[in-house]
C-alpha cells in the first residue's frame, strides 16, 4: 500500500513512512501453495538443516505440559547458563526475541533523531531497519571485497556516532575480520559510541585469527556482542538471542526489553542447547562438508562466489539474477536474491543436507541453461 493510500500515514512519523520493512524468506508452505509443489528445499535462511538437537527436543517435550505459565520475564535460568559459558556476570547479559531484537533494542537506547549509526555496504539488513525507524541517521560506508572496510567505517565515525555495527562473519556476503584490526577498531572509537559486534554466525568459523569478541568486554565498556541460537542450535523457530555488555549497558537494554520476550520454550531449549556440544560439533562437520559440496560444484560450473565462512554462500551470476530465481522457484528450490543489499546479481544460497545441496545443484544447472 502506497503513502497515498494510507490515511494513517500523516499520523506516523516521517522516517516511518520511507521505511523498507525487512522481507523474510519465502516458506515453503508459500512455495508450495503458490506452484503446488509436494516437495521443496528452502535454501534462503541461513537455518541450520539438522535442526535442534536431542537435549533441546527433550527439553521441549518435558515443557510442554506448563504452556499455560508466564516464562520468566528475567531469564533468570538462561541468563545464569550463558553467565557461567561465558564466564561473566549475569548482569552483563540481555536476552532477546532472537538477536535481531537485541539489535532493536540498541537503536531505541542510543538512537534518536540528531544521531547517526554506522555500518557496511552490504552488511545485515536489520542495521538500516534498527536506525530508520527511531529516525537516526545512517552512515554506510563502501565495502572492501564485499567486506568490512574499516577505515573507511572509522572515516565516518564523528561526534554525532552513537552506534556503530559490524557482523562479524557478514551477512549475506560470509566474509570475516580477523582480531587485530577488529580489536585495534573498537580501540580507536570515541566512547560516545557503542559499538556492536554480530556474532551470529561465529560457531561455523573456524580461521585461526577470527577473534571471539565476548573476550573484550572488560576491555571496552562500550562494546556489546550479539549471539544467538537460531542458527548453528537450530532454533530459528523459537526466536532466541542475547547480548554481552558492560552491565551498565545491559541495564539501559532491559529498560526497554518487552516482558516476556522470550517465551518459555525458547529459554528452555536454549539452557539444553548450549550444553549440546556433539550437535554444534555435528552440525559444523556438515556445515563445512556443505560449503565444499556448494563451491566445489560452482567452480565446476565457471560460476564466481564469495569465499564465505559462515553456513552459506553468495553466488555472483554476473548478471540479475531474477530470471533465475524464479526458475528455481519453479524447480522446488528456494534461495535468496540480495538486490536489497546492493548485490543484484547476486543468490545466497544456505548450506542444507547433501541431497538438498545437490537438488540445488542440479536445479541451478537447468535453469541456467534455460
Amino acid at each position: 500500500m502506497s503513502q497515498a493510500d494510507n490515511p494513517f500515514s500523516a499520523l506516523a512519523a516521517p522516517w516511518v513512512n520511507s521505511l523498507m520493512p525487512y522481507v523474510p524468506g519465502k516458506p515453503v508452505s508459500e512455495l508450495q501453495r503458490e506452484l503446488g509443489l509436494q516437495e521443496a528445499v528452502k535454501l534462503a535462511s541461513n537455518e541450520n538443516p539438522m535442526g535442534p538437537g536431542p537435549k533441546a527436543r527433550g527439553a521441549i517435550v518435558a515443557l510442554s505440559g506448563e504452556l499455560g505459565r508466564y516464562p520468566d520475564g528475567g531469564g533468570f535460568d538462561l541468563r545464569r547458563i550463558l553467565a557461567d559459558y561465558h564466564i561473566v556476570s549475569p548482569t552483563a547479559i540481555t536476552i532477546g526475541n532472537g538477536s535481531n531484537d537485541v539489535l532493536d533494542l540498541v537503536a531505541r537506547v542510543f538512537l534518536q533523531p540528531g544521531a547517526e549509526s554506522v555500518f557496511s555496504e552490504h552488511a545485515f539488513a536489520v542495521y538500516p531497519i534498527a536506525t530508520q525507524s527511531v529516525g537516526a541517521t545512517a552512515r554506510i560506508a563502501p565495502a572492501r571485497d564485499h567486506g568490512h572496510d574499516l577505515e573507511a567505517m572509522s572515516r565516518l565515525v564523528t561526534d554525532k556516532t552513537r552506534v556503530v555495527w559490524i557482523a562479524n562473519p557478514n551477512n549475506p556476503t560470509g566474509t570475516w575480520l580477523p582480531a587485530g584490526p577488529l580489536k585495534a577498531f573498537i580501540g580507536s572509537l570515541p566512547r560516545t559510541s557503542v559499538v556492536v559486534v554480530d556474532e551470529a554466525y561465529t560457531e561455523y568459523v573456524s580461521e585461526p585469527d577470527y577473534p571471539d569478541a565476548t573476550h573484550w568486554i572488560e576491555t571496552f565498556p562500550n562494546l556489546i556482542v550479539t549471539r544467538t541460537f537460531s542458527k548453528v542450535h537450530g532454533l530459528a523457530a523459537l526466536r532466541v538471542g542475547y547480548s554481552i555488555s558492560d552491565p551498565r549497558i545491559a541495564e539501559l537494554l532491559n529498560r526497554v526489553r518487552q516482558p516476556f520476550n522470550v517465551n518459555a520454550l525458547a529459554q528452555a531449549a536454549a539452557i539444553a542447547a548450549i550444553s549440546d556440544r556433539e550437535h554444534v560439533r555435528a552440525s559444523v562437520e556438515l556445515n563445512r562438508a556443505g560449503l565444499l559440496q556448494l563451491t566445489g560444484a560452482f567452480e565446476q560450473m565457471g560460476l564466481d562466489y564469495v569465499p564465505s565462512v559462515g553456513n552459506f554462500v553468495l553466488l555472483d551470476l554476473g548478471r540479475p539474477v531474477g530470471p533465475i530465481k524464479d526458475a528455481l522457484l519453479r524447480l522446488g528450490i528456494i534461495v535468496r536474491p540480495v538486490a536489497n543489499y546492493g548485490l543484484p546479481h547476486h543468490l545466497r544460497i544456505s548450506v542444507g543436507l547433501e541431497e538438498e545441496n545437490r537438488r540445488l545443484l542440479t536445479a541451478l544447472e537447468d535453469a541456467l541453461a534455460t
